[in-house]
């Protein structure tokens, strides 16, 4: 439905709203049931159970059709470039790697559910709504990190969570958290399962039942407001569901991390969440006008939702980036952009990450930078070339004659060389001036065009990542990704200490081969950027590699801390950076934290992250 026909329908004046009569809402209808096998979601790793990685003949090969450039072909460049770079010439398997291979499911505890309490569930909920199902409670027990995707595929966890519930409506969240109390029962609330800090993992000494309220099923649009261009979102709602609904109706709300397709606007506002388009629309907190949340004390409402208001003290600013400390996120009110006229991709060269990065600088002080502006290093920019298809026919003549002509008469070095990909938003108008302008820019810093379609491939792979990683553990390449932000005047030397620190340590405890160590730049504001750093190394035949690697990661963040980045950009913190946290905050600080959280959840309903927290709720914290 086009845009124009909304407004025209919902407002008395053309371009002007009647301020005497109310606009009609749109009421979406609620999403159709999915289907058994359609995106069906992998239990034993990242991603679709349709789309996976597997060997054959020796070439890397994609199923499914999900992702275009990726999905159904054939990647014959991708293993023979990684063996190079990491140094060890490591054995794969050949066919697919099947949902449920390799070691699925591991050892699962049993559910400690109090039996009063699974009694009393049956007086909130109906028929499917509860389950102690080992498997699903399994899944609900991680999330995406590294060593999480290890332990379901070998020793498992020694807690888990008791039962899973999935609340219809808020009525039932707030019944069940009346009930919690009554109990002394704890819950977790459960979006998408994609964090990458460990936030859902269980402590082993909790005794009391644990209970995950998977909020999937609360994942509608309540309400659009076209004239005012808000929607009312439920939380469990995912980020494709929601841009599927609101694309209906000519609208978007523009954010899209890289877990877009399976993490949830809860998930989004409980981390602080940033997505990849940010510059045209916004993180999640510039996004969300309003939000309901059920608490131990009720429910966390208000009557309006306004562009803006100064009105002291507001509850619902202590629930963004809270990570589920504090209450559940049932619903959320947040703005909406009229769907882009045009969309379009591009992408340069640069002869250095230095030249790169100074783009990119100077990028973040335009009045108007792409929606999406992302630097790769160039291993990375290795790596993306090595996952394109081997090209034939013409293709392959016009690509060998482009790289002699970059590599030749131009003058860029293979083993120097970066990229830097774009999305422009908006209208045609727009998006025409933003090309223009950042190529101008470009030059400047001696860039080159690189051609939209290696833009939007560049873009697209995004998605892919996830997948590759969990492939490669299966072949005992142990990967991970962490990110930061930093000022712009400290950028280049954190990523070169950050770098330096990882292959110092690696080499320090005799590791094979080399480590994979790459970064990219993918968020810029006027004052600094955010950094995603990028680590991966050969780990069979090592003791404990998956400690190995978190002790190396460990270092890592301690070298980023010291060169003056942020713990976290947008994954939050969860139990995993937990440890970290009297480094960047005050005493007084911490004291705040504990007296709240002390305050709000006094029974201890919502989970702390981790020991530390709750020292912090005693008061015995370590300056």
């Amino acid at each position: 439905m086009k845009l124009e026909s909304i407004l025209k329908r919902s407002s008395p004046i053309a371009g002007i709203p009647n301020t005497d009569v109310r606009p009609r809402r749109i009421d979406p209808p609620s999403l159709p049931a999915v289907g058994a096998d359609e995106d069906a979601i992998r239990p034993d790793g990242w991603g679709f159970a349709d789309t996976s990685f597997g060997l054959d003949g020796g070439n890397l090969t994609v199923s499914g059709n999900r992702y275009p450039g990726l999905s159904g072909e054939v990647l014959s460049s991708l293993l023979p470039w990684f063996r190079r770079v990491i140094g060890v010439d490591f054995p794969v398997d050949e066919g697919q790697v099947e949902t449920g291979a390799i070691g699925y499911p591991p050892p699962i505890p049993r559910s400690a559910a109090s039996p009063a309490f699974i009694q009393a569930l049956a007086g909130i909920f109906g028929a499917g709504q509860v389950t102690t199902d080992d498997t699903t409670r399994l899944r609900h027990g991680h999330g995406h990190t590294v060593a999480e995707m290890d332990a379901i595929r070998s020793s498992g966890f020694p807690r888990i969570p008791d039962c899973v519930v999935f609340p219809l409506e808020e009525s039932q969240v707030s019944s069940l958290v009346v009930l919690a109390v009554e109990h002394g029962a704890v819950l977790s609330a459960y979006g998408g399962g994609t964090n990458v800090t460990e936030a859902l993992r269980c402590l082993p000494e909790e005794t009391r039942t644990i209970v995950s309220v998977d909020m999937s099923r609360m994942n509608r649009i309540e309400w659009i407001d076209p004239v005012d261009r808000m929607a009312c979102i439920q939380a469990g709602a995912t980020g494709r569901q929601i841009q599927a609904q609101l694309e209906q109706y000519g609208f978007t709300m523009g954010h899209e991390p890289d877990s877009f397709e399976f993490s949830t606007l809860g998930g989004w506002i409980a981390t602080n969440a940033s997505g990849m388009k940010k510059n045209r629309y916004g993180n999640i907190e510039d996004l969300v006008l309003d939000m309901t949340v059920v608490t131990t004390a009720g429910r966390l409402t208000r009557a309006h939702a306004v562009p803006r208001e100064s009105i002291g003290i507001d509850p619902r600013q202590w629930m963004i980036g809270s990570e589920g400390m504090l209450g559940i996120i049932t619903s959320a009110v947040v703005k909406l952009f009229p769907l882009p006229a045009e969309r379009k991709y591009a992408s340069l060269l640069f002869r250095s990450f230095e030249d790169g990065l100074a783009f990119m600088y100077d990028c973040a002080q335009e009045a108007q930078p792409p929606a999406s502006v992302r630097l790769v290093d160039n291993l990375q920019f290795q790596f993306g070339q090595a996952l394109k298809p081997r090209p034939r026919g013409v293709k392959r003549m016009r690509g060998d004659a482009e790289r002699w002509l970059v590599t030749g008469p131009l003058g860029f070095d293979v083993e120097k060389m970066v990229a830097v990909t774009m999305v422009f938003e908006g209208t045609r108008r727009e998006v025409a001036d933003q090309q223009r302008r950042m190529h101008s820019l470009a030059r400047r810093h001696r860039g080159l065009n690189g051609g939209a379609e290696n833009g939007r491939r560049g873009y697209m792979l995004t998605f892919g990542i996830a997948y590759i990683r969990d492939f490669i553990l299966h072949h005992g390449i142990v990967a991970e990704s962490f990110e930061t932000s930093v000022p712009w005047s400290r950028a280049g030397a954190l990523i070169e200490r950050v770098k330096s620190r990882i292959l110092a340590a690696h080499r320090e405890r005799g590791l094979p081969g080399n480590p994979f160590v790459s970064c990219r730049v993918t968020q810029v504001y006027e004052t600094g950027c955010c950094v995603y750093f990028y680590m991966a190394f050969y780990g069979r035949g090592i003791d404990d590699a998956i400690g190995a690697y978190h002790e190396i990661e460990n270092l890592a963040r301690q070298e980023i801390l010291d060169a003056g980045g942020s713990l976290s950009h947008h994954h939050g913190v969860g139990k995993l950076r937990m440890p970290f946290i009297p480094q960047i905050m005050s005493p007084a600080s911490m004291e705040w934290r504990a007296r709240m959280k002390s305050a709000l959840d006094p029974d201890g309903v919502f989970p702390a992250q981790s020991e530390l927290h709750r020292a912090e709720s005693t008061g015995d914290v370590a300056g």
